[in-house]
């Protein structure tokens, strides 16, 4: 299951590659209760086919229809849609506002080669930040494994787009939550890695989830995977197994790596003792710990494995969305 993001920049790398004139739009920046978030994007050919979403269906119509009218003959300008800009068929919810980027890219080496980097870099590959002069054509630039990811900036004179992978959840052991979380994570776009090293928890796990694209089993013990592999800063990290084994020594791994939100499923005194273990048998700082959700998730009283999974994916979300 692929990100609408990367659905997005796959179908518009085929339109180029079949000759086509594409738009790329992006959303720059929202107010009030504006239903798309800051990078969103959506796709269009000049027949009014189109991939994506800027406002979750408030503005696509008004949009591609202007688009067949002729409009946005230029290599990038940015729109507003709501008060003080053009005036969509369907208000914006609560008064929202969009401020929006749209590119013509014309079927030429260059746009190829950028839209397969974009492609890369949502995949899990470098990532990449884009410069858009309003008026003019695109520029970008690959960085580095270390190299931080830029923020999403603009003003009248130019655009700054950074393009990274998905965020990606990995998960550590395989239980009846890690199954609803893996459900959850995958309906919001998420990449989802499992390690599960244990043969019969594997072969559940297996038998438990279809193959997709944004989803990876692999049959590894989690610490081990972290230790060889790493995580980025744009990974959360979960325990779900209530084995010290499996979750304790994947947390003694995962405080070494920047992945942005690390948790740990227990109750509270469980937590608390887990939390002990780390700090005496692994030499956890004080500093290490304080990175460890845990008890995992928002306190919603959750019971089920379902509920459980539900307060995990939400907190997953605001954290990641800086709340």
């Amino acid at each position: 299951m692929l990100s609408l993001d990367q659905r997005v920049v796959d179908q518009g790398l085929q339109w180029l590659q079949q000759g086509k004139a594409i738009w790329l739009c992006t959303v720059l920046h929202s107010w009030g209760s504006a239903p798309r978030s800051p990078g969103a994007m959506l796709v269009a050919d000049a027949e009014g086919h189109w991939s994506g979403s800027l406002s979750g269906g408030c503005i696509e119509e008004d949009f591609l229809a202007r688009l067949q009218q002729g409009a946005y003959p230029h290599a990038s300008e940015r729109v507003r849609y709501g008060a003080g800009g053009l005036s969509p068929p369907v208000q914006l919810p609560c008064g929202g506002i969009l401020d929006v980027l749209v590119e013509r890219i014309e079927p030429q080496e260059r746009s190829l080669a950028l839209l397969s980097a974009m492609q890369e870099a949502l995949s899990g590959g470098s990532r990449l930040t884009r410069y858009i002069t309003p008026g003019r054509d695109h520029e970008w630039q690959t960085l580095a494994a270390d190299e931080p990811l830029a923020l999403l900036r603009y003003d009248d004179d130019s655009v700054v787009l950074p393009v990274g992978a998905v965020t990606t959840v990995l998960i550590a052991g395989f239980s009846a939550v890690a199954s609803d979380c893996i459900l959850l994570a995958l309906m919001l776009g998420f990449r989802v890695v499992v390690c599960e090293h244990r043969d019969a928890e594997f072969d559940q796990l297996r038998a438990a989830v279809m193959a997709c694209e944004n989803l990876h089993c692999i049959q590894q013990h989690p610490a081990r995977y972290l230790e060889q592999s790493g995580a980025s800063a744009g990974t959360a990290i979960l325990c779900l197994t209530h084995d010290p084994r499996v979750d304790d020594l994947t947390l003694m791994e995962a405080v070494h790596t920047p992945a942005f939100y690390i948790g740990a499923m227990g109750s509270t005194s469980n937590s608390q003792k887990r939390l002990q273990r780390l700090a005496e048998l692994g030499g956890l700082s004080d500093q290490a710990l304080a990175r460890i959700h845990a008890p995992v998730g928002l306190p919603i009283g959750s019971k089920t494995p379902g509920e459980i999974a539900l307060a995990t994916l939400a907190d997953i979300v605001r954290v990641r969305n800086g709340l």
